[in-house]
């Protein structure tokens, strides 16, 4: 579809949908209330998210009459987004400023000249989405590049640029109609991939987002100049089955624009104005849903290494089946019997090092694998530990010595139900395990961390009866304390919420535990000195291994980042009983930051007996990720001359 059918097709929808935005405006003007809603789940899930994210302090709400049901009493949701769209919290625009980075401008490159510019912007670390009519095909993609940072700084200087080149060979997926185009990224220069240094926008398949009404922010490149933002006189106008019509200030460049919630959350990828249908210049503004896009792309057919790919994403952009049904995409055809036997080969188990001399440095990694390729997950850990050690003045440990065994599919696999999403609006609820057991280990690990980051015991008791009835269930006990380690660590909450999960499913259900040392002790060497590197949950399942470790094999260097095992609910359930310290460890070297929510029983000295700390400056909107730790010079260091002693 080539633009002059795109704004056809714009003008059409405007024209279909006059009758609709007629009584929109009716509505407005009679209930004096700016949000306009199709029913009243949606007006509830909106409320539901703007509370659950707390955007709005249930106390201004307070007291409303209820007659205890389960719903929010009438009036409540209008009062709801009343209170978050009058008046944003100073951090509105260092929030704003931390989505804005993940926007670049995309330079199209056409025999090696420049023909045109558009915007996108980072979904995954390596994912960029923008629009089909920007980049239709790998043709042009190829040669083509996104640039960041392409922006004054507070003084108004402008900051370096960084630029990186697109990968449409590793993955490209595109849609005229829905006019989006998601192409993957290749690393910088140092080796760094580009959602590492710049961050990332989730793209949330769940309603409750925005409603009509709600104001809409846009980040882009118009007319291919330095990064703008328009945040002023906008508003969501009307709502299509695949498109938003907003109201705000684009220009040619802005195309592949995210349009953000005030919580700034994409709702939307701009692509065009809506022109006049008697050509009086542009009414409107038109961008693609980011549902209808998950839709198209959960149903698209890939091979199994760009499935892998596009796991980038996040759990969170998984439409539900209700959803995928409601979207009208046939049902794609299944892999080959071939390809999907190599997928669940890949998935099933790790890598193994070169044989040779000398210590075997093994990977051990977190939750949140499932899907991925080991080999994959190796080289990037490599790639970050090649930056700390370049800091640290040594040479890099090449990838094809290092040893990673993958738990990740015998994590999902067994006793599934205990580690499955829903898709609720409150995060606490939304990931805690199902089974009891789990239940009550995924609720004590929550009060251990919240504890542990100040919060007050009177608030860590559970929510009255009253207030979970007022709410609909939003305020739960649950709620609390993750909303609490959100705050005062920076961490986002759903990355709290799943980690600890995955912990406390592990811990309580002992297929799940079993399924996972196998899957480990399957690719670990089974003689010899080991250097092990332990993640998150990998740090868990690392004290476990040493009861079934082979008796030929020793750990003279423990490493564990990003670890959860300073919780009194973690190590009161390993298999050793306690915080015993492994008779096979020579040196145990603990990292942690002050802003990894996961590692908030740190630093484990306080715990464990023999444990030399290592405070680690990790960015505060990555404070958990492995990539951050292992690119530490003096974690880096550690590990590199354990490996070479």
């Amino acid at each position: 579809m080539d633009i002059p059918e795109q704004q056809q097709s714009m003008a059409q929808r405007y024209r279909d949908t006059a009758k609709q935005r007629e009584d929109i405006r009716r509505r407005q003007a009679e209930t004096g209330v700016p949000f306009v809603v199709d029913s009243e789940e949606q007006l509830r899930a909106r409320a539901e998210r703007l509370l659950s994210k707390g955007e709005v302090d249930p106390e201004l709400l307070a007291p409303v009459p209820t007659d205890g049901g389960p719903v929010l009493p009438a009036g409540v949701p209008e009062r709801i987004l009343g209170a978050a769209s009058e008046l944003q919290s100073v951090n509105f625009l260092a929030r704003g400023a931390r989505a804005a980075r993940a926007v670049a401008r995309i330079s199209i490159i056409d025999n090696g000249r420049r023909a045109g510019f558009g915007t996108g912007f980072l979904v995954g670390e390596r994912l960029l989405l923008t629009n089909n009519h920007v980049l239709p095909d790998v043709a042009t993609a190829t040669g083509s590049f996104a640039e960041f940072d392409l922006e004054s700084d507070v003084d108004g200087v402008p900051k370096p640029v960084a630029v990186y080149d697109l990968a449409p060979d590793a993955l490209l997926v595109t849609d005229a109609r829905l006019d989006y185009t998601l192409v993957a990224v290749a690393a910088g220069a140092d080796g760094r991939l580009p959602g590492a240094v710049h961050g990332s926008l989730k793209l949330i398949a769940q309603q409750g987002k925005i409603v009509i009404g709600e104001p809409v922010n846009v980040v882009g490149h118009p007319d291919a100049r330095p990064k703008e933002i328009a945040v002023r006189d906008n508003a969501l106008l009307n709502q299509l089955p695949q498109f938003l019509h907003y109201r705000t200030d684009t220009e040619p460049g802005n195309s592949g624009s995210p349009v953000f919630n005030d919580q700034w959350e994409v709702v939307a990828l701009h692509h065009a104005g809506v022109p006049d249908p008697d050509g009086e210049g542009w009414i409107a503004n038109e961008g693609a849903r980011v549902s209808a896009i998950l839709r198209h792309l959960a149903l698209v057919q890939l091979p199994p290494q760009q499935k892998l790919l596009l796991a980038e994403l996040g759990p969170q952009s998984v439409p539900s089946e209700a959803a995928l049904s409601a979207g009208g995409v046939p049902a794609p055809a299944p892999l080959p019997a071939q390809a999907e036997a190599g997928a669940v080969a890949l998935q099933r188990r790790g890598v193994i090092g070169r044989p040779g001399a000398g210590r075997r440095v093994v990977f051990l990694h977190g939750r949140g694998q499932e899907g991925r390729d080991p080999a994959a997950l190796r080289a990037a850990w490599c790639g970050s530990l090649a930056i700390g050690l370049a800091a640290a003045n040594l040479a890099p440990i090449e990838a094809a010595d290092v040893w990673f065994p993958y738990y990740g599919h015998a994590l999902t696999a067994v006793g599934r139900e205990s580690v499955a999403v829903d898709t609720a609006t409150n995060p606490a609820e939304a990931y805690a395990p199902v089974e009891p057991g789990a239940r009550a280990v995924y609720a004590a690990l929550l009060a251990d961390a919240a504890k542990a980051a100040g919060m007050p015991a009177s608030e860590r008791e559970p929510v009255p009866a009253e207030e979970s009835r007022l709410f609909g269930g939003v305020v739960a006990a649950l709620q609390k304390p993750l909303s609490w380690i959100a705050a005062r660590s920076g961490l986002d909450d759903v990355v709290i919420a799943t980690v600890f999960r995955d912990v406390a499913a592990y811990l309580d259900d002992k297929p799940v535990r079993d399924a996972v040392l196998d899957a480990v002790l399957a690719d670990m060497p089974d003689d010899g000195e080991i250097v092990l590197v332990a993640h998150s949950l990998g740090t868990v399942v690392a004290l476990d291994l040493f009861t079934r470790l082979h008796r030929r094999a020793s750990v003279p260097v423990l490493v564990t980042a990003g670890s959860p095992l300073g919780l009194d609910a973690v190590y009161r359930r390993l298999l050793a009983g306690g915080p015993v310290r492994p008779d096979q460890v020579g040196v145990w070297i603990n990292a942690w930051a002050a802003g990894d929510a996961v590692a908030i029983g740190c630093p484990l000295g306080d715990t464990w007996t023999g444990v030399r700390d290592v405070l680690c400056a990790n960015r505060k909107d990555r404070a958990h990720d492995i990539t951050q730790y292992l690119a530490d010079a003096r974690l880096a260091g550690e590990i590199g001359r354990a490996a070479r002693p």
